[in-house]
C-alpha cells in the first residue's frame, strides 16, 4: 500500500517541477520587440524598420510592423494605411522587417489595406506594441 502511495506523490512534485520548467520555457520563447524607426519618403509615403527577437517567423515580424505603422498613423490623426512593400530578415537571431506604407486619412486603395483604430486595437489584444 505504501507502494502505490507513493508514486502519485512523487508524480506530483515531478510534475509540479516539469509544470514549472514548461512555464519558464514559453517566458524565454516569448517575442522580444525591439526598435521601431520612422523615416518620411515623400507626402504620404512612410519607411519603417523594427526588429525583433524570438519572432516565430516572418509573419510575426510583418505583424509587428504593421503595429507600429497603425500606432505612427492614429499619432498623426490618419486613419488608414496601405502596404507598399515588405522585407523581412532573420541573422543572427535578430529580425527585421523593412517596410514602406501609404499613410492617408481616407481609405486607401489597394489590396494591403489598414484601419489604424482597428489594427491597434488588435495589436493592443495580441500583446504588440505600437511603439
Amino acid at each position: 500500500m505504501t507502494r502505490r502511495t507513493a508514486i502519485p506523490a512523487l508524480m506530483l512534485v515531478f510534475g509540479g517541477a516539469l509544470s514549472a520548467c514548461a512555464e519558464t520555457d514559453t517566458a524565454t520563447r516569448a517575442p522580444v520587440y525591439g526598435s521601431a524607426e520612422h523615416h518620411a519618403l515623400g507626402e504620404d509615403l512612410h519607411a519603417f524598420f523594427v526588429t525583433m527577437e524570438r519572432a516565430s517567423g516572418p509573419e510575426q515580424v510583418e505583424d509587428y510592423a504593421d503595429c507600429v505603422v497603425a500606432g505612427y498613423a492614429l499619432e498623426k490623426d490618419y486613419g488608414f494605411a496601405r502596404k507598399v512593400r515588405v522585407y523581412v530578415k532573420e541573422e543572427g537571431g535578430v529580425w527585421s522587417a523593412d517596410a514602406v506604407y501609404s499613410i492617408t486619412p481616407a481609405l486607401p486603395r489597394g489590396a494591403t489595406k489598414i484601419d489604424a483604430g482597428v489594427a491597434a486595437a488588435d495589436c493592443a489584444e495580441r500583446g504588440i506594441p505600437t511603439v
